[in-house]
């Protein structure tokens, strides 16, 4: 009994040192845990700040080009106070993000390059608008059309990218520390005392806070995406019917200017060609170096009208307006076959739509032809216009060399100008084309019933 007596308070002896040691292991497992934790959230707060001013450093980018576009466009003052809102900002943000990845070296590195490519695209910017202001719209304009603007914001959406996947790994690796602390605080309650259970209770307390400010940071971001969704397709819209006020404004210049042309010039070059046929009869016989000059004279006033009709047609289609859109695609396939000496089979049939809509089938196939003249070396062209269902199909199709439509994508400005004119309408083009067969465009535009319904 007594040994037994003796075994128990022994076993009591080192129990209490064990007791004592386990708890203090458990104690020490919790407050590990219980650090790690708070860094982890505060790291990932940090990262997520991060990431919010990446969003809005390439939104402040979008906002300065859209504003610059604006200005460019319009020459109205008032584009460039979002233009140098957003040039001020996009500084200040990346002056964030180095103060935020000062610690990451690798990061570091990114953010360098993407300050560099963001300083070199608000130089751009700032360049462009420098020249407009300036009067230089030349030199603005082609500094507009070259791909550099592009290639520079395609490369600051490489880097923030690559930036946005460096930090997800972060936090896959921050969240797979917090797991690891998890699963040895999970076997530290096993053998818990009520100390340990206060402890998890903590700990469980601090998880649920972790959690909401997730929540919180994915509904943040969820709701700047949807903003900056909302912002980019309102400013879509604007600068639509921006362009496609300009378009009609552009045709209704051509319009005006070939009417003065018509009236004035005509008139001009009536009155020489009364002038030089009263002239002939005045002076009776003449010498033969007088009726020369005088035939060259009046050789020179009918080249002079030719040359204000083609003006004039090229201008505003008198056949359009006057014989309606078949009769003038047929002139136009005609005369176009008769100056490249390729033939061109046109097959129209009447199709009812707006006058925008006919001018805009007219100066797509006057726009193809001409490209067909230059590029494709066909030998014969074909030239549709009939109704599909709805809508009114017009084709235009060569049996030329072709071409790869996404090699010359960022070049082919005549595509591009007639796809965004036909889209102003509420159409859509198709461009079929491969090297050494041929090319064919299709356009669909609205009839004038379909206008009416919508």
């Amino acid at each position: 009994m007594q040994i037994g007596l003796v075994t128990r308070l022994r076993r009591s002896v080192l129990a209490l040192p064990m007791a004592a040691l386990a708890a203090l292991i458990i104690l020490g497992i919790n407050e590990l845990a219980y650090r790690d934790s708070v860094q982890s959230l505060d790291l990932l707060g940090v990262r997520g700040a991060a990431r919010v001013d990446l969003q809005l450093m390439r939104g402040a980018l979008v906002d300065a080009e859209t504003g610059e576009r604006g200005y460019l466009l319009t020459g109205r003052q008032e584009y460039l106070g979002p233009y140098e809102k957003a040039a001020e900002t996009a500084p200040v943000v990346i002056a964030r993000l180095k103060t935020y990845f000062a610690d990451d070296p690798e990061a570091s590195a990114l953010i360098d390059s993407i300050n560099t490519v963001v300083e070199q695209r608000l130089s751009e910017l700032a360049t462009a608008v420098q020249l407009y202001d300036e009067g230089r719209h030349e030199a603005w304009h082609e500094l507009l059309m070259s791909n550099i603007g592009l290639d520079k914001m395609d490369r600051i959406r490489s880097l923030a990218q690559q930036l946005l996947e460096h930090e997800s790994q972060l936090i896959q690796a921050d969240r797979s520390g917090v797991y690891q602390t998890l699963r040895l605080q999970r076997i530290g309650v096993n053998a818990m005392t009520a100390l340990s259970l206060l402890a998890l209770i903590l700990f469980v307390r601090q998880t649920a806070n972790f959690d909401a400010v997730q929540r919180q940071h994915a509904m943040a971001l969820q709701a700047e995406r949807d903003h900056l969704e909302t912002e980019v397709a309102r400013r879509t819209r604007d600068l639509t019917e921006l362009a496609r006020y300009l378009q009609s404004a552009r045709e209704d210049e051509r319009s005006r200017l070939a009417r003065e042309l018509h009236d004035e010039l005509g008139a001009l070059l009536t009155a020489a060609k009364l002038d030089s046929a009263r002239l002939k009869r005045s002076l009776g016989v003449m010498s033969p170096e007088s009726e020369a000059r005088l035939k060259h004279l009046n050789d020179t006033i009918n080249d002079g009208i030719g040359l204000k009709r083609r003006i004039i047609e090229d201008l505003r289609p008198s056949s359009l307006s006057n014989l309606g859109l078949v009769a003038a695609l047929e002139i136009q396939a005609r005369e176009f076959s008769q100056r490249s000496e390729i033939p061109v089979r046109c097959d129209v049939d009447p199709v009812a739509m707006s006058d925008s809509a006919q001018i805009t089938v007219y100066r797509l196939v006057q726009e193809s032809l001409t490209n067909i003249a230059k590029y494709a070396g066909a030998h014969e062209v074909k030239v549709s216009l009939r109704r599909d269902g709805e809508r009114a199909l017009i084709t235009v199709e060569d049996d030329g060399r072709g071409f790869d439509p996404q090699a010359v994508r960022g070049t082919a400005h005549g595509l591009m100008g007639m796809r965004y004119r036909v889209e102003s309408h509420g159409g859509a083009m198709q461009v079929h084309s491969a090297p050494g067969e041929g090319t064919r465009i299709d356009a669909w535009l609205p009839t004038v019933e379909e206008t009416a319904a919508a």
